[in-house]
């Protein structure tokens, strides 16, 4: 249980109705399987002991009899089984029938978890046989041994710091107020549910919006586990439509009518993140709970679940489309807003023919579009100066003038040589303040021409070069709003690829394209035969990791180690360990060190769910000690030292 990690299950044995030793066997036989798979959390259908199908027979007094006894064989084959197992049953108490929950954990019986939601409408007559189960827990006698009996009930493990486990069956997650939010309030993580839900059209779909939203509504793991085959198909047919989800994720699904078990892995540290970051979460829970603790042993978990490499990028095509209109919506409604505000008709944009200004640049063209206002009001400017390459210069000026921007060019080299005599830099000498003199200069030119025309600056800098410093201080780092500072660069690329491919317009995508082929560069450093010197991803490492990094660290607040983890996971088929290892040192060293340019960005839209803002995500302080987080992969990198790695 590593990082917060527990492997769970949900299965479906297939059963006899009405055989509850036969369907024991079956039990077994999945629950050997969960525990060669490593699994710590199994959960079995609905009443899957009988049958869930059994109608009048469970009133039968030798069917209720069957049913305890072949609890009792589960229970006994799970002595020395390293997991928390439900199984569905019947159960009689004070002369009252009960659709239960059997809570097993190595050999022992240690809860009885009643259904609360009875349904007795359409399909279902549940009233007919079973009672609405009590809330707070008693002891109740069952073969010799008292058991708590109860819905309110957690199961509580330290194998993993804070992981609980609470219960409601079926109808329970259909109803206006499940059990499930109160379990969640109380603490609990993860949620099971024991299902025997039939099979109708169009009944799979909302089945599985309800586990995605119960799972992000409360922000806990779900594991629902469904009647299959074996059931009567008198009347119904149940399809076996097993779900795992955490926090409104589908993790693992099961393909109907297939009768199989699914596996994935819960990460309860992000539940307990999540949580702690959203201080709305948790009303006042004045209902009495019972804790009860359960053994499992603490070891690794062998990971099944994929991490999206580019987790601000929607793997699907459909959806990474419509993210990409959304974004650029934000982006240019949030510029008219300020256009608007400030009365300015004019903006100001220095275009180098990357990918930032490109995008800042048909953001903009974007918001005077919606405001009415002729794009000439648009001023591009391109800078010229010692690194600049024909490539850029050109695809700055043709982007500028396709798009109906009014083009101005500001060579700077005289001005910075200028500047370089009087501060007494050498020009020959190729160091930060020869690259940052440039940006400077370049800031101040924009500045005056926004004077100089009544205009705004718009800033380019994306989210990724903010996250590591990537910016020279009242350089490129200053604007009067910066449209792209809640844009990672990961995303950046997207953006313009998705405009390349819908604006209709042969001529633009194709130098929109060619923009997406330029590797990014500040062009600071003189070209090397007529091209880029200076690659951004050689020195400061690759965005892709870099954005990978950011999005674990900030939005979940992951350790280092964590992060680590989940990247060689990610990207095993991509960078090696100790390469990995190399970029997430820098990353914390710059994240930690350049929070002061953070500290005063400009104003800027928000676009996803990771921001940097001083105002709004992240109040951090600009000289925070980051010690801990370094010596984390020190440590790190010690054990990794032993491994070979």
């Amino acid at each position: 249980m590593q990082n917060g990690f527990i492997k769970v299950a949900a299965m479906t044995p297939h059963i006899r109705v009405a055989d509850p030793i036969y369907n024991a066997e079956r039990i077994c036989e999945c629950i050997d399987e969960g525990e060669a798979n490593k699994a710590k959390i199994m959960v079995f259908p609905e009443l899957c002991i009988t049958g869930y199908t059994c109608g009048d027979l469970f009133l039968q007094e030798r069917l209720l009899q069957e049913a305890k006894r072949a609890l009792t064989i589960i229970a006994a084959h799970t002595d020395g089984v390293d997991a928390l197992i439900f199984v569905g049953m019947p159960l009689e108490w004070e002369n009252r029938l009960y659709n239960v929950a059997a809570v097993v954990n190595c050999g022992d019986i240690i809860g009885f978890v009643p259904k609360t939601c009875i349904p007795a409408y359409g399909e279902f007559y549940e009233t007919r046989h079973f009672a609405e189960g009590i809330q707070t827990p008693v002891m109740i006698d069952f073969e010799g041994e008292e058991i708590p009996f109860g819905t309110n009930q957690l199961f509580t493990s330290d194998a993993i710091e804070g992981l609980c486990v609470a219960c409601e069956i079926c109808e329970d997650i259909w109803a206006a107020d499940p059990p499930s939010t109160s379990h969640a309030v109380a603490g609990a993580n993860i949620i099971v549910n024991l299902s025997a839900s039939n099979e109708t059209v169009g009944k799979d779909a909302y089945r599985q919006m309800l586990v995605k939203s119960a799972s992000a509504r409360l922000i806990c793991g779900y594991i629902y586990a469904s009647a299959g085959e074996g059931e009567s198909t008198q009347d119904l047919v149940f399809g076996g439509h097993n779900i795992i989800a955490e926090n409104g994720a589908i993790l693992a699904e099961v393909k109907k009518f297939t009768c199989q078990s699914i596996y994935s892995d819960i990460d309860v540290k992000r539940m307990q993140s999540e949580r702690r970051r959203m201080n709305s979460y948790a009303p006042v829970n004045d209902k009495e709970y019972l804790t009860i603790p359960f053994a499992i042993v603490r070891e690794e978990t062998d990971l099944t679940r994929t991490f999206n490499k580019h987790p601000f990028v929607p793997a699907d095509e459909q959806k990474r489309k419509a993210r990409c209109e959304e974004i650029l919506s934000i982006q240019s409604y949030g510029l008219k807003k300020r256009l608007a505000h400030t009365g300015s008709k004019n903006a100001v944009i220095g275009i180098s023919g990357g990918l930032d200004s490109t995008l800042a640049l048909l953001v903009t063209a974007r918001a005077f579009d919606l405001l009415g206002l002729d794009r000439k009001g648009i001023k591009a400017v391109t800078m010229p100066c010692f690194g600049t390459t024909d490539r850029t210069y050109d695809n700055a000026c043709r982007l500028s003038k396709i798009l109906g921007a009014e083009l101005i060019e500001v060579d700077i080299k005289e001005a910075v040589n200028i500047h370089f005599r009087d501060i007494g830099q050498d020009a020959e000498n190729h160091d930060v303040t020869y690259e940052n003199a440039q940006a400077r200069e370049r800031t101040q030119v924009l500045m005056d021409i926004a004077n100089k025309v009544g205009g705004l600056v718009i800033g380019t800098g994306d989210m990724s070069e903010l996250a590591l410093g990537w910016a020279t201080y009242n350089g490129d780092h200053m604007s009067m709003y910066g449209v792209n500072a809640g844009v990672p660069k990961t995303l950046v690329r997207h953006l313009v690829g998705f405009y390349a491919d819908t604006c209709q317009d042969e001529k633009l995508s194709k130098i929109l394209l060619d923009v997406l082929d330029t590797p990014v560069s500040p062009e600071l450093l003189p070209p090397a035969e007529g091209k880029i010197s200076q690659k951004t991803e050689d020195l400061v490492g690759p965005y892709e990791l870099h954005d990978f990094f950011l999005y674990y660290m900030l939005r979940w607040g992951f350790s280092p180690e964590k992060v680590f983890r989940l990247a060689l996971s990610a990207f095993s088929d991509e960078y090696d360990m100790e390469t990995i290892y190399h970029w997430l040192v820098t990353f914390y060293k710059r994240f930690f060190a350049q929070q002061f340019k953070r500290s005063c960005l400009p104003d800027g839209p928000k676009v996803g769910s990771v921001a940097v803002s001083p105002r709004g995500d992240l109040r951090m302080p600009s000289d925070a000690c980051g010690d801990i987080w370094l010596e984390e992969l020190e440590s790190l990198h010690a054990v990794l030292g032993d491994l070979g790695g």
